[in-house]
């Protein structure tokens, strides 16, 4: 249940904002954590947005404004300041903009998992029977297979291993999104088998309310608490998977789009070369977002946690007392 002395309705809409509030129930360690996750990926999705303004060069960009050819393998100078790959790509840039394309993937991967993880859930927990039993060993046979090799059989069905930007991103986000609507199903399906039979539902039902609205209106409202955690989580893995399926060769191609996976595998090669900076690079960024994605998920966790609500509380109880009986023993010695 949320604290209404935090969630008032007549504060400003900005500190009733999802993730304010969350920031305003966390303390120590966690709000830390939740700082750091928010910034690093605010910072990601700015730099998605004005890719075109913050990078030098274009993503598939040979060539200088005078027509001469960017060098190959160069090392780390003004002209590029994170140097140039062995095809004469400039690194900065393709990282730049592989920011977008992750961002844009795990966005509608997410958004598609969500939707339909959801929906699926909901009417197979309230509507039971045979759709239900059909429904479950789906969602289970796919969560059966690694999720990887699945994204990159949906990939190549989709695409056949190379594709447009456009359908690239397509093509990974429903790949991704194969992978994560079981687990959104059975969280929903679980708490719609929970709820169907208490009372405020029983309640509408013998009011004669439409299935429909009783599952959107009573169920689903009550039944998506810990969704925000699994997105967090699903979000990280998104971006693993999107870089696992550019690393192995069925994402983006160089020509059609920047995709940090893709340069990885490029950059393998020139481990033996001495050149570090075609590989780093890439690698950090999936890193450095991987890393804000989970501080968030793992904050919110810890937030959500009933246990240690209960345990930082009464923490907060014992220092209080502490407090008060210090102030005590000042004043009679006083």
């Amino acid at each position: 249940m949320a604290d209404t002395s935090l969630v008032d309705r007549h504060e400003p809409l900005w500190k009733r904002l999802p993730v304010v509030v969350q920031l305003r129930k966390s303390t120590g360690w966690q709000r830390a954590m939740l700082i750091t996750g928010v910034v690093i990926c605010a910072v990601y999705i700015i730099v998605a947005i004005a890719a075109p303004l913050i990078a030098p060069y274009g993503f598939g960009q040979l060539q200088g404004a005078d027509g001469e050819s960017f060098p190959r393998t160069a090392a780390p100078s003004p002209e590029h300041i994170w140097g140039t790959t062995v095809g004469g790509f400039d690194v900065f840039s393709r990282v730049v903009y592989g920011a977008r394309t992750a961002v844009l993937v795990v966005i509608v991967a997410v958004v598609v998992s969500i939707i339909v993880g959801v929906l699926l859930g909901l009417v197979s927990g309230y509507l039971g029977g045979w759709l239900d039993r059909v429904l479950v060993v789906v969602a289970d046979a796919i969560y059966a297979f690694p999720s990887l090799l699945l994204a990159i059989v949906v990939s190549i069905v989709i695409s056949g291993g190379n594709s447009s930007y456009a359908g690239g991103i397509i093509a990974a986000a429903i790949s991704i999104t194969v992978v994560y609507v079981p687990q959104y199903f059975r969280v929903v399906r679980a708490e719609a088998v929970r709820l169907k039979n208490d009372a405020f539902v029983e309640s509408a039902r013998v009011m004669g309310t439409n299935p429909w609205r009783i599952m959107t209106r009573h169920v689903l409202r009550n039944s998506t608490r810990s969704l925000p955690l699994i997105l967090t989580l699903n979000a990280s893995d998104a971006i693993l998977t999107l870089a696992g399926l550019g690393f192995l060769g069925f994402g983006i191609g160089p020509t059609s789009g920047a995709e940090w996976g893709y340069d990885l595998s490029r950059a393998l090669s020139d481990v033996a070369s001495g050149v570090w900076w075609t590989g780093v690079f890439p690698g950090v960024a999936i890193v450095v977002l991987v890393l804000g994605v989970t501080f968030i998920g793992e904050s919110l966790n810890d937030i959500s946690d009933p246990r240690l609500r209960a345990r930082r509380r009464l923490k907060q109880l014992v220092s209080t007392r502490d407090a008060r009986n210090k102030a005590t023993a000042e004043g009679a010695g006083a």
